[in-house]
């Protein structure tokens, strides 16, 4: 969940980029699968090649660049962030502040067609076709990864996280993430930094974990991208590492839901996203999550020798949702 963090302490230490676990869909299923499941119970991250999305990826990149290039007063046609909508600078209601503006839908066709349709001046109709082909592909791929994942558990029902993303009224949501070159966003100011052990770096996205199931991030070619070590303890002395920019692959965060259902097995990461100096970063996250009615507890299998005892209590993912934004 987004927490707020635009100020960290200055002894927050940066860390070399480490070779992260790459998971090659084109690996024989089993191996593709322990290599994820792996990643996922020591890191809450990985980053998926050979994914099958990359044509798709590069048009819903450009369809999302048509956006952000519109003025100022055509983006916010499509509505003030309640929590969808065309959002600058404030990222959900706990005051949290970045540098960047985004756009965020509901994953469903008919929405993104809607909002749309509602910014003036952008071709509605190759945005609508494009974005909801690039969905479309993406959740097919989340669809995949919750079954390799539930395969690497050793759980009997190997569905039982993917189902959620089947159901027609799942909550799935799409990202659309700029983070422009200074002083490109109204009320940037040069006091949103944070300390990283080497000097001030301005904030595009602060510390948080993503709520639902797991997200799929694609970005351009600019870094900025940061994890956080699971294994740091001490709040006052918290080590980010980098993640370098590859368009070609698409990375992956376990989310809030999966490490309740496997009773802490699996680890929420968390991240943030930095601004460059330099050059615009864009990004797209595709957060999948179930239907506002399914109820969230830890799975019977997970609640054994190693992962004793059940550690968290059962809620709606409405709850939840609702808990987050208030």
């Amino acid at each position: 969940m987004v927490v707020p963090s635009a100020r960290l302490p200055a002894a927050n230490k940066l860390l070399p980029c480490l070779p992260f676990p790459v998971v090659d869909l084109s690996w024989r299923r089993t191996r593709a699968a322990d290599r994820l499941t792996r990643a996922a119970e020591d890191l809450g991250f990985f980053k998926v090649v050979n994914h099958g999305v990359v044509a798709s990826a590069a048009a819903m990149a450009t369809a999302a660049a048509s956006f952000f290039a519109l003025p100022p007063g055509d983006k916010l046609g499509a509505g003030p962030p309640s929590p969808l909508g065309y959002g600058v600078r404030n990222i959900g209601f706990n005051g949290d502040m970045g540098e960047l503006e985004y756009l965020l839908l509901h994953s469903h066709p008919a929405h993104v067609a809607m909002k749309a349709n509602s910014i003036p001046n952008l071709n509605a109709s190759h945005f609508s076709e494009v974005v909801n082909e690039y969905v479309k592909q993406v959740r097919q791929l989340a669809i995949e990864l919750l079954e390799m994942l539930a395969e690497g558990l050793g759980l009997q029902d190997t569905r039982v996280f993917s189902r959620m993303l089947e159901d027609t009224d799942n909550d799935s949501l799409i990202r659309f993430n700029h983070y422009p070159t200074p002083p490109c966003l109204p009320g940037s100011a040069d006091d949103d930094r944070v300390g990283n052990g080497t000097g001030s770096v301005r904030v595009g996205f602060g510390e948080h974990s993503d709520p639902q199931l797991l997200s799929i991030l694609w970005s351009n070619d600019v870094d900025g991208l940061q994890i956080r070590l699971p294994s740091t303890s001490d709040e006052h002395d918290v080590e980010w590492v980098p993640v370098p920019a590859d368009p070609t692959a698409l990375y992956v965060n376990i989310g809030d839901l999966l490490q309740v259902m496997t009773n802490g097995r699996l680890i929420s990461v968390r991240h943030r996203a930095l601004a460059n100096s330099s050059r615009s970063r864009m990004s797209t996250v595709f957060f999948a999550a179930p239907s506002l009615s399914t109820r969230i507890s830890p799975l019977y299998e997970m609640i054994n020798k190693s992962h004793w005892p059940r550690r968290y209590k059962s809620f709606t993912w409405g709850e939840f949702k609702r808990a987050m934004y208030t």
